[in-house]
């Protein structure tokens, strides 16, 4: 009995150390990677790294992708993928500035756009679930679907909105101006809390829910959760309709950041989604991804950004490091699934 208890400790540690590893290992790499930066900035840059204000627009830029990455990691957990997802953003950004402009009120023109990301989730899940089309061929063709409309409402330029039209609070989601202080803590941009908030109540549904335990079921097995009585059709449409919101916020998100909407602009944003995801820990295979993993994810991708821009870097570099971080996540994923197996 002797070694049998102690190989089933050293099983157990081993499974406790992974676990732990695949929570925290990319809030880790996180942690490396700005440390480095702001060394690296002390030693060849201006200093300036390690500021407030910089922080500030590392936040303020991050925030957008990583909303849209919580939606792209409720996804890429049931194992499917969403190639739409920028252009579809950008769609709910054109929506936006539409309504504005057509002096509808401003909650109105928030719920159309958001709506309209709803729409566009519920889109790609019905084909997905009914015909049981795969997700990448699907949100392929509703990427040009997606980007097709927008164009039309646009007349295929860019829609500008008069500031008069745009409320104070949306200027402010989104501003990298210098912060005040409160006391020793800096005015964090209401759009970096909102995007917290929003990481909370996802972190709450893939945690303490019977959905998030089927969205973990059909992502692990589709198979299997179906014969175990997971409505695999019902919860995969919730997941992308679910998703479709996350990017009509962050289209939000980009109208406050631009204040005005370019259809074009869509094109590739999905890319960035998806490499949040995958960076921070996700599996591609479905069955696998975290709200902090993808939070760190996204925020490493801005980090690397920012340093890059303080060190001078030219930005074909920084896509190549984007580049060999997502090869190298991947990677791992990959040789993690061979030694379960």
């Amino acid at each position: 009995m002797g070694p049998m208890r102690s190989r089933i400790k050293k099983a157990d540690s081993q499974f406790r150390w992974r676990w732990w590893m695949e929570r925290l290992g990319p809030l880790m790499a996180l942690i490396l990677v700005t440390l480095g930066f702001a060394i690296a900035d002390q030693v060849w840059g201006q200093g300036r790294f390690i500021e407030i204000r910089n922080a500030r627009v590392i936040l303020v830029f991050t925030a957008p992708v990583a909303v849209a990455a919580l939606g792209m990691t409720l996804i890429i957990m049931t194992g499917g993928i969403d190639l739409s997802a920028g252009t579809a953003s950008m769609l709910c950004a054109t929506v936006l500035a539409c309504t504005l402009n057509a002096d509808c009120p401003v909650a109105i023109a928030v719920l159309a756009a958001v709506g309209t990301g709803a729409v566009c989730g519920l889109f790609n899940g019905l084909f997905i679930g009914i015909l049981r089309i795969p997700p990448f061929i699907v949100t392929l063709g509703s990427m040009t679907i997606f980007l097709g409309i927008a164009k039309h409402l646009a007349n295929s330029s860019t829609v500008f909105v008069d500031r008069k039209r745009i409320p104070e609070w949306m200027t402010k989601f989104t501003s990298t101006a210098p912060p005040h202080w409160y006391g020793w803590l800096p005015n964090i941009p209401s759009g970096v809390w909102f995007a917290l908030a929003i990481s909370v109540v996802v972190a709450i549904i893939l945690s303490l829910t019977v959905f998030g335990r089927h969205v973990l079921a059909v992502g692990s097995n589709e198979a299997t959760a179906r014969l175990c009585g997971v409505n695999v059709f019902g919860t995969k449409l919730v997941v992308y309709a679910l998703a479709g919101v996350l990017f009509g916020i962050a289209g939000l998100y980009s109208f406050s950041l631009l204040r005005m909407a370019n259809p074009g602009e869509g094109i590739g944003k999905e890319l960035k989604f998806i490499a949040a995801v995958v960076i921070g820990g996700g599996s591609l295979n479905g069955g696998r991804g975290s709200v902090l993993g993808t939070l760190s994810g996204a925020l490493i991708m801005g980090v690397i950004s920012s340093g890059c821009d303080q060190l001078g870097v030219v930005n074909a570099t920084q896509d190549i490091m984007i580049g060999i971080i997502i090869i190298a996540a991947v990677s791992i994923d990959q040789f993690r699934n061979r030694r379960q197996e």
